[in-house]
């Protein structure tokens, strides 16, 4: 039970009343770690994240070993998270990038899922060495029997504000993948701002465009990185839209291995502390998610580099294998 009195709760006209935090730290996060992680800590992160309160948590990515050793561990980790059902109603997604990835994913009980595409051709030659419309056709068929299995899909959409090797993304060409996303059947659209190079004012843009695109708010989720500092300040906007899913990764885990001027996600206790502030519900203990992150910092040997982390934990800077 927290016992602060900060921050203040100050709430602002026209933001939602809660917002669904979407953690991607135990998959998102640790896939960029240049060491693997062992599985029982990766179980045990999960399992600490629910215990905080997150209730929709991105568990690992059925994709082949070689191009992401650091979640290799799939089949033996997703058995493990059995128990997290005991602490709530918790959703675990996975990341499927084909009908392999599904079929291994559904054999374990998967009832959530993803696939990641990219506004971008040169993005996605290089993550998924496909084409834009190749990787569409790719994703059609496993959108529709994980929605005959009667699984959710959360389609990810990455690049979407700026692209590392051809720069600016027009907006229109944002709105006509998403639109060819969701016209699969996808239940959710995430927008990724991989390189974090996004504004307010171009989240806004988007969000409008979309909207025009008959792509409705209600769908909608955001993921931004915070490489210019820009993450809090995009997500406000997208949250004065009417948005209210929000990835977050605890700690501020994470990056893109394909994108190496991608930096780490918005942090999760950066977000809940905003939200906390605005007194809007996320039903997230933040001191309880805090002392997650730096428990995980300890493992993986180095500080968090959440702000939030840090103000509330000056000790965290000499992270230590405490259990």
């Amino acid at each position: 039970m927290t016992t602060r009195t900060l921050p203040m709760q100050v709430p602002a006209v026209g933001l939602p009343a809660r917002v669904r935090i979407h953690e991607v730290g135990a998959r998102d996060g640790l896939q960029n770690e240049k060491g693997i992680v062992p599985t029982e800590v990766k179980a045990e992160f999960i399992r600490r994240l629910a215990v905080a309160g997150l209730t929709t948590i991105e568990a690992t990515s059925f994709v082949h070993p070689k191009w992401v050793p650091q979640l290799a561990d799939a089949e033996a980790l997703f058995p493990l998270l059995g128990e997290i059902a005991d602490v709530g109603d918790v959703s675990l997604p996975v990341l499927v990038p084909n009908e392999r990835g599904l079929d291994r994913a559904l054999a374990l009980g998967a009832r959530s899922i993803a696939v990641f595409g990219s506004a971008t051709e040169t993005f996605a030659a290089r993550n998924l060495n496909r084409t834009v419309a190749e990787s569409l056709a790719m994703f059609e068929p496993v959108v529709a029997r994980a929605k005959a299995e009667k699984a959710q899909v959360r389609g990810y959409l990455s690049m979407c504000f700026g692209d590392p090797w051809e720069g600016a993304v027009p907006v229109a060409q944002v709105v006509g993948v998403a639109k060819a996303l969701m016209d699969l059947g996808c239940d959710e659209l995430s927008l990724g701002d991989t390189i974090g190079v996004a504004t307010p004012g171009h989240v806004s843009a988007l969000l409008t465009a979309l909207n025009d695109a008959s792509v409705p708010t209600e769908s909608i989720g955001v993921h931004f990185h915070d490489t210019y500092g820009q993450a809090l300040s995009n997500t406000l906007a997208a949250l004065q839209h009417g948005v209210s899913t929000v990835d977050a990764s605890a700690g501020g885990l994470g990056g893109c291995p394909y994108a190496k001027s991608a930096t780490g996600n918005l942090a999760t206790e950066d977000l809940v502390w905003m939200l906390d502030g605005l007194g809007i519900e996320t039903g997230v203990d933040l001191d309880e998610l805090t002392a997650t992150s730096v428990w995980m910092a300890g493992h993986l040997g180095r500080p968090s580099p959440s702000r939030t982390v840090r103000a509330l934990t000056p000790s965290s800077s000499s992270p230590s294998h405490k259990e």
